[in-house]
């Protein structure tokens, strides 16, 4: 796969992911869209304005954003997502399914930005108790990034030194203690969502669960 396939092909699922969240949270009530989500103080319905902020954003929209913010990434986040929630949450929805097919993103690591939409998904999902989980070809490439980088998370560094091992698909990093579990649950230990550590087993959780409430 030549290195402009392979960005389309995460493109693609990128957009497949939102849709997926999209048709998911259709019939929730006001109550629901309130539920506190797995990213810090965030609702589920600030989760999904802050998708359809990153669905905007060009590189040159983050970098007058971040700087005019004074490069503090709350402030950044916070007048992003407030431009992008609705006065309702239906309003909030209908501009995120707006926002499904868009390909702009604040820099070119479309795995990045897959990882952006698979791991906010589960932030709203698993609280809610919907059982929908993105494609194992969509949870394997943001595992893989997040295993050979830090980005906006400290991934590599939380599983420097331990052998990652998928149990549902080929999803494979690292040597030493071995953390076992599915890719999308590996993935989302990865992006420091302590939730997900109870979902997996192996002699190096201990190690992955001690990092990750240190970060």
């Amino acid at each position: 796969m030549t290195r402009r396939s392979a960005r389309d092909h995460l493109s693609a699922a990128t957009r497949a992911e939102r849709g997926a969240l999209a048709d998911d949270l259709a019939a929730l009530d006001a109550a629901a869209w309130a539920t506190p989500s797995l990213c810090g103080r965030w609702t589920v319905e600030d989760v999904v304005a802050h998708l359809t902020s990153a669905a905007h954003l060009t590189p040159l929209r983050w970098l007058a954003s971040i700087v005019g913010a004074r490069f503090d990434a709350d402030l950044h986040n916070a007048r992003r997502l407030a431009e992008h929630r609705g006065a309702t949450p239906a309003e909030t929805l209908a501009r995120f399914r707006a926002a499904v097919d868009r390909t702009t993103a604040p820099s070119g690591h479309a795995a990045a930005w897959l990882g952006e939409v698979v791991v906010h998904a589960q932030d709203v999902r698993r609280p809610l108790g919907i059982a929908t989980t993105p494609s194992i070809g969509a949870s394997t490439a943001v595992a893989e990034f997040f295993a050979r980088r830090d980005f906006a998370v400290h991934s590599a560094s939380a599983v420097r030194g331990l052998r990652l091992e998928a149990t549902d698909g080929p999803f494979r990093a690292g040597d030493g203690p071995a953390v076992r579990g599915t890719t999308l649950a590996l993935a989302m230990a990865m992006a420091g969502r302590t939730a997900y550590l109870d979902d997996l087993d192996g002699p190096g959780v201990a190690t992955l669960r001690e990092r990750t409430a240190r970060s």
